[in-house]
C-alpha cells in the first residue's frame, strides 16, 4: 500500500467553516494532495431552529472547499448522510435513489452534496449513517453514561440503519486514496483524473442492520460481560411516537453499499465486529483512567 506523507487537519480555532475565505485560503496555503472533509454540523434537531448555521457549514463549506480544489486540480473527498432520504419501506437506499429529507439537516447535507458535484473538483462523495467511536460525543458512549445513571432506559425500536464505527470509515478511505494513486500512477495521469474516473457518490455503511435500542442492548450486553459487577438500567424498547424530537428521522436508513464493493472491492465490516472492537477501546480507556 502508498504511503502517504504529513496530515494537516485544522481544528475549529485554526479554521472556522462558517467563512468561505478562511476556507479558500486555507486550501490555497497548504495545497494538498487531497481534501478529505467529514466535518459537518450534526446537530439534527437544532438545525430547525438554525437552519441558516446547518447550511453554512453543511453546503456552503464544501461548495468553497470544491472551487478552490478545482482551481488547483485538487480531489475532493466529502461524507453525507442517511438523513437525505425520507426513510419509507424497508428496501436499502441505492445511490441513485431520489433523495429527500425529511428536516434541515439532512436538506444542508443534500445542498452540499450538489454544491461539491457542481464545483467542478474532482470528488467522491461517501454516504454513511449512525457514526459513532470510543471518544467524543456520540449515541453509544452517551448510552453507556446514561446505563450507569439510571434505573431504566427508554430507547427507539423502529428506525433501522447500521452503526457505522468511524475507523471502518477512515480505513475505507485510505484505501479508496490507495487504489486511486495506483490507478494515476499506472495510467500515467493526474489523482484529479483518476478521481473523475470513479467520481460521485457511494454508500457506505457498516454491515447488517438493527435498531437504536437493537445498537443500545448489544453494546451493554457486551459492557455486563466484561464488567459484570456494573450495575446497568433495564432497557425498554419504545416507538419513535414515544420519543418526539423537533426534528423526524427517516424510519429506514439502510444503505446498500454494493456499489463500494465494486469499484474499490472495499466491503464494510459487520456492525457487530466493529462494536466489540469499540468495546474493547472503551473497556482500556476506563482502567487507564482508573489508574491515572
Amino acid at each position: 500500500m502508498r504511503q502517504f506523507g504529513s496530515v494537516v487537519a485544522p481544528t475549529r480555532s485554526d479554521l472556522d467553516l462558517r467563512d468561505e475565505r478562511a476556507i479558500r485560503a486555507f486550501v490555497r496555503k497548504t495545497k494538498p494532495d487531497w481534501i478529505v472533509n467529514p466535518a459537518a454540523y450534526t446537530a439534527v434537531d437544532k438545525a430547525e431552529s438554525e437552519p441558516d448555521l446547518a447550511y453554512a457549514i453543511n453546503a456552503e463549506a464544501p461548495r468553497a472547499m470544491g472551487e478552490s480544489a478545482a482551481e488547483l486540480g485538487i480531489p475532493v473527498i466529502h461524507f453525507s448522510t442517511d438523513y437525505v432520504f425520507y426513510g419509507a419501506g424497508t428496501v436499502p437506499w441505492r445511490e441513485s435513489d431520489e433523495p429527500e429529507p425529511l428536516g434541515a439537516y439532512g436538506a444542508s447535507k443534500l445542498a452540499g452534496e450538489r454544491a461539491l458535484a457542481s464545483s467542478g473538483a474532482a470528488h467522491l462523495i461517501f454516504r454513511t449513517s449512525w457514526v459513532y467511536s470510543s471518544r467524543g460525543k456520540n449515541f453509544l458512549l452517551t448510552i453507556l453514561r446514561l446505563a450507569q445513571e439510571r434505573e431504566e432506559l427508554r430507547i427507539v425500536d423502529d428506525q433501522y440503519g447500521a452503526p457505522t464505527w468511524s475507523r471502518d470509515l477512515a480505513r475505507l478511505i485510505v484505501q479508496v486514496m490507495d487504489r486511486v494513486s495506483v490507478r494515476a500512477a499506472a495510467a500515467d495521469t493526474s489523482l484529479q483524473q483518476s478521481v473523475r474516473a470513479v467520481q460521485g457518490i457511494y454508500n457506505a455503511a457498516d454491515s447488517g442492520v438493527t435498531t437504536w435500542f437493537g445498537f443500545a442492548r448489544e453494546f451493554l450486553g457486551l459492557f455486563a460481560e466484561a464488567r459484570p459487577d456494573a450495575k446497568l438500567a433495564r432497557l425498554v424498547p419504545i416507538p419513535s411516537s414515544q420519543y418526539p424530537t423537533a426534528a423526524k428521522r427517516p424510519a429506514n436508513s439502510r444503505l446498500d453499499c454494493s456499489r463500494l464493493r465494486e469499484v474499490f472491492g472495499f466491503t464494510m465490516p459487520t456492525w457487530q465486529e466493529s462494536l466489540a472492537a469499540v468495546m474493547g477501546e472503551v473497556l482500556r480507556g476506563q482502567a487507564a483512567a482508573f489508574t491515572t
